[in-house]
């Protein structure tokens, strides 16, 4: 019996994989080789920014440097705490040194990824800025999303609008109506202007003296904001396609930039949605925080939430103590998990 033939689509993802792996494959054959007799004593040094097999890294004295990455170092990100070596002389390569060490981190965000896996973008991280935007429209869906996520990182979001200066009376009833259930629930809720000004100053005292992450769909106006926060980074800033509506991705890999207040901001590469899909259905239902008082108090053990009888968030719906809307958010979110990671499986296979 002869084999389906694979779709033009597959054969595409097949061969693109398959040269992306020689890439990698290539790259570490070819990384420029530094001897150890011309490396100076081991220092301490922050990452700034990866780049493949390559990062740029900060020593104390604020010197920034291209190194090359050891191999025995299984993972690298912008914002871990590093031991180098400095070349006595800098290679005609570019490169400066070699990363020798990572220290523990005390906090990662991490994002999945179809092909690889669980990804980590950063590293020792205070707060996570959770960015939304009231264009191309507003949504607590990706809100929700990106809490979730934050949750289960254990690192504490804040959650600010963008682009306000956008909306009318009416539109800002119902943006102001929707931000306020958060606010009950016990997050920090900003709205801000990138273009205006208006709320700027409030993010600016925010991240004082904190390593700081920006989080969001491309199209919110991350790095606007950042441009704003700090006119010297002079981020390249994309607009949101007036065709689909979605933003252009405008960031390619993850970056620190110092703020004169003395605090660290991560400008991460953007998505169009935070996949959870690599989350048990219970951990989503924890990462709701207004949930877990109820959690575990249903009366059967394999309540779903829905119809079933004697559910405890249920009943704590409808005495006001969980939002409709974010009792909705939570569901989407559960009906979602198997179809991403059918896709992820249908990759996978793909892959092999």
């Amino acid at each position: 019996m002869s084999k389906k033939k694979l779709s033009h689509g597959q054969l595409r993802r097949m061969r693109a994989n398959h040269e992306k792996r020689l890439r990698r494959s290539d790259e570490q054959q070819d990384l420029p080789e530094i001897q150890d007799n011309t490396l100076g004593a081991e220092q301490a040094a922050k990452v700034i920014s990866r780049f493949g097999q390559h990062a740029d890294i900060e020593t104390q004295d604020g010197l920034i440097v291209r190194c090359n990455i050891r191999r025995t170092i299984a993972s690298l990100v912008t914002g871990d705490n590093v031991i180098v070596r400095l070349a006595h002389e800098t290679q005609t390569s570019g490169i400066g040194g070699v990363v020798e060490a990572v220290h523990p981190r005390k906090s990662t965000l991490t994002r999945p990824d179809l092909y690889d896996g669980v990804k980590i973008i950063a590293a020792n991280i205070d707060q996570i800025l959770i960015v939304s935007s009231v264009l191309p429209s507003f949504t607590t869906q990706i809100i929700d999303r990106y809490l979730v996520a934050a949750e289960d990182t254990g690192i504490p979001p804040i959650i600010i609008v963008n682009k306000i200066d956008l909306l009318d009376d009416e539109q800002t009833k119902i943006v102001d109506e929707a931000l306020q259930r958060y606010q009950n629930i016990g997050y920090p809720v900003y709205k801000v202007s990138s273009k205006t000004g208006d709320g700027v100053e409030e993010i600016q005292h925010l991240l004082e003296n904190k390593v700081s992450i920006f989080a969001g769909q491309s199209g919110v106006g991350k790095s606007s904001l950042i441009n704003a926060l700090l006119p010297q980074a002079a981020l390249v800033t994309g607009d949101v396609s007036s065709n689909s509506g979605l933003g252009q991705h405008t960031t390619t890999t993850a970056k620190l930039l110092h703020l004169p207040s003395g605090g660290d901001l991560i400008d991460s590469p953007g998505v169009r949605e935070f996949a959870l899909w690599h989350l048990p259905a219970d951990r989503v239902g924890w990462c709701f925080i207004e949930f877990r008082d109820f959690i575990g108090t249903c009366k059967f053990r394999d309540c779903k939430h829905l119809d079933d009888p004697g559910c405890a968030l249920q009943t704590a719906k409808q005495q006001g103590l969980i939002s409709e809307d974010r009792f909705s958010n939570y569901h989407r979110i559960i009906a979602s998990l198997d179809e991403q990671r059918h896709a992820r499986q249908f990759r996978s296979n793909i892959n092999d």
